[in-house]
């Protein structure tokens, strides 16, 4: 065979196996229906909350989460983050959430928020009042739905310094 004819069919495999390959998927941003989606999450992670319904907060992340919790160290896993919360002893007594940005592209997408609440924890005598922001990564599942992956909150409040 000579080197032309060679060339050729080189040329001609790879033109027949290019056309062969699956369709890429258009790339692109966050669309209104995907980002109705996300909101619609965080305001069953916020439903749930309010009911103190934790197992209910868990279907919203994804079994490998990261959470990182104001003042706390960094939670690894849904598991985790259950036994965590459980821990905590919390008790939501109110809670608001403003949605301040939602975007993303190619099944990865992100939202900030800002918080307020009041809530209870063991060994915590009153009611503590809260009031921080939250920015949370979601992960597009297979199934269409969007999961939380990373979740990070942090307080707009000071620390309490020793002896107030």
């Amino acid at each position: 065979m000579s080197a032309r004819s060679m060339m050729l069919a080189v040329l001609a495999l790879a033109l027949a196996s290019a056309t062969c390959q699956p369709a890429a998927q258009e790339a692109g941003p966050l669309s209104e229906e995907e980002a109705a989606a996300i909101r619609a999450v965080v305001d069953g992670v916020v439903e749930a909350e309010l009911a103190n319904d934790w197992e209910g907060v868990a279907v919203a992340l994804t079994e490998d989460v990261v959470s990182m919790p104001a003042n706390e160290p960094v939670i690894e896993g849904r598991d985790a983050w259950l036994a965590w919360v459980a821990s905590m002893g919390f008790n939501v007594l109110e809670l608001t959430t403003e949605v301040l940005d939602v975007d993303g592209r190619d099944g990865i997408a992100y939202l900030r928020s800002s918080y307020s609440e009041t809530f209870t924890a063991a060994g915590v005598a009153e009611p503590v009042e809260e009031e921080g922001k939250c920015v949370w990564i979601f992960q597009k599942q297979a199934d269409g739905s969007w999961l939380v992956s990373t979740w990070i909150c942090n307080s707009d409040l000071p620390l309490a310094r020793a002896g107030s």
